[in-house]
């Protein structure tokens, strides 16, 4: 049975958000959005589908002054295809952007750009080189993740990170198909891998994963692997025990 979101009810905390957000994946995307602030690095946000909105959630906290967050859904608009109007139907049937934006604006003063919409509109809409972060959880199927994939390639900045959803879940072979012919042949260099997302980038990965592996060392809560694979040096981490359950997201205002 699907759940269907409460739109009278405004959660509290992230978790009170329906959606798949594990608590690693919360700590990765902080860790790499601090590194980037840290160093300086400015450019807006990208996310291409939403869900009902739990990392676009989490992203918005990282958008600093003179950035741009830009969101793209369908939302209840009708594909342009059948068998992506077959997956909405399985797995989002109760998406809505109302749902959305009461979500998100339980913790944020202001919506990010909404583009309500395929996420084929994204090159026309989101600035070649702009962005510093940009999270793939849209369709599963594979021409429109690989569509995807090129959009965040035009859209990302030499230094950005592109992260994919679902990139080895069982049933998403699409994704795992795009995601791993664009590293083999389109230049996307891994960085890390959870359970759930890949995380990369066109840039030189070298520098961002002595810091991470170096981080993750220290770590007790985290598993590291570290290994090679068609030539591409690749972290995997995972949560250990409790600290499955651990979650620092931010809390509605």
């Amino acid at each position: 049975m699907t759940a269907v979101a409460d739109s009278t009810r405004y959660p509290l905390v992230l978790d009170d958000v329906l959606g798949w957000f594990s608590p690693l994946d919360q700590g990765l995307f902080g860790w790499f959005l601090t590194r980037q602030n840290d160093r300086g690095e400015r450019g807006d946000l990208l996310e291409m589908g939403v869900y009902m909105g739990k990392s676009a959630v989490f992203l918005g906290e990282h958008l600093k002054r003179g950035e741009t967050f830009t969101v793209c859904d369908l939302f209840e608009s009708p594909a342009s295809d059948d068998a992506n109007n077959a997956e909405i139907a399985q797995y989002h049937p109760s998406v809505s952007r109302e749902a959305f934006e009461h979500n998100y604006l339980s913790f944020h003063d202001e919506l990010p750009r909404v583009l309500q919409a395929s996420t084929s509109v994204v090159p026309h809409e989101v600035a070649p080189a702009s962005c510093r972060f940009v999270h793939i959880d849209a369709s599963h199927l594979y021409e429109h993740v690989s569509g995807d994939i090129a959009a965040a390639r035009d859209a990302v900045l030499p230094t950005g990170l592109v992260v994919l959803d679902d990139f080895r879940a069982k049933h998403t072979p699409g994704v795992a198909m795009a995601t791993w012919e664009t590293v083999l042949l389109h230049g996307l260099r891994p960085i890390c891998l959870s359970e759930d997302k890949f995380y990369g980038t066109w840039g030189d990965p070298e520098p961002v994963q002595e810091e991470l592996v170096a981080m993750l060392r220290e770590r007790h809560d985290c598993s590291l692997t570290l290994e090679v694979a068609g030539g591409h040096r690749i972290v995997r981490t995972d949560m250990l025990g409790a600290g499955a359950q651990h979650t620092t997201a931010p809390s509605s205002h």
